[in-house]
């Protein structure tokens, strides 16, 4: 029988979030395994909101799940043609087989078929439901290029937000970086949102590379090649997560203002 490396003294924990914790995929990847019937508990199928002890045999999707890994996070530069899914249908062109990493990771968010650059996998399903949630405003950078001239009315609008999906975007931060190329910093993912902001603006993308996700860079990685995250870099994406970097530079930004009203003279009285 297959343990699963619960902490002594754990009574019970859900399934979906063992196998979240135990690196096989997300919490939400489990939900639909376990909904679709491919969860197995001591060889009975598993229910929806079902715990489980230590000592129990899981398996899912055909496969015995024993416990932790080791944590592990990756940075990958996804070349133009991979699909960041674990569906069966595209297994020819899935990062997971694309990658071959000796450890089971899964790919935190998507970025689509035909778009190149950052995708970061990990094992660990908390920190991805933490990256994920929209509502933390955490940073990604991608560097499009468009068909034709970009104006100033172009960037503004897209800055400002535009309307897709039954929705208007959030306000980002926008520059021009040629004729036909650009910089954006978005904090939502909606999807597919920046080829639906520019064709609604009429504008159609060609090329769309994402360069940064919060404090972690492609930096010096080619076209295809991944690395594991560093000690910095874990730290420093740790402290964002939990909100500390953001104080951080808060802090510092303010302390430099007031560095600068210090150097100032003082101000006369009177006109």
């Amino acid at each position: 029988m297959g343990g699963y490396g619960m902490e002594k003294g754990t009574q019970e924990i859900r399934l979906n979030k063992f196998l979240s914790e135990s690196g096989f995929c997300s919490r939400r990847e489990a939900d639909r395994l376990i909904e679709a019937g491919e969860v197995l508990v001591d060889g009975a199928v598993a229910s929806m909101g079902m715990k489980i002890r230590e000592g129990q045999q899981i398996e899912a999707d055909g496969t015995l799940i024993s416990g932790k890994d080791r944590p592990v996070v990756l940075l990958v530069n996804k070349p133009r043609g991979i699909v960041c899914t674990t569906s069966d249908r595209d297994r020819a062109e899935n990062i997971v087989d694309f990658i071959g990493y000796p450890l089971r990771v899964y790919p935190v968010g998507r970025l689509d078929k035909d778009s190149e650059g950052l995708i970061l996998m990990t094992n660990q399903g908390e920190l991805v439901n933490r990256i994920l949630k929209g509502r933390y405003g955490h940073e990604k950078e991608y560097l499009v290029s468009v068909d034709r001239e970009i104006t100033e009315q172009f960037l503004n609008r897209m800055r400002k937000g535009v309307k897709i999906l039954d929705t208007v975007t959030r306000p980002c931060t926008v520059e021009k970086t040629g004729e036909k190329s650009f910089r954006i910093i978005l904090t939502q993912g909606l999807n597919r949102q920046i080829r639906r902001m520019c064709e609604a603006l009429g504008y159609r993308v060609r090329t769309l590379k994402r360069v940064r996700i919060m404090n972690l860079r492609l930096d010096g990685l080619k076209t295809g090649e991944y690395r594991e995250i560093t000690r910095g870099e874990w730290k420093e994406l740790t402290e964002l997560l939990e909100g500390k970097g953001e104080r951080r530079k808060a802090d510092q930004k303010n302390a430099g203002k007031h560095s600068e009203l210090g150097q100032r003279e003082p101000e006369k009285g009177g006109r």
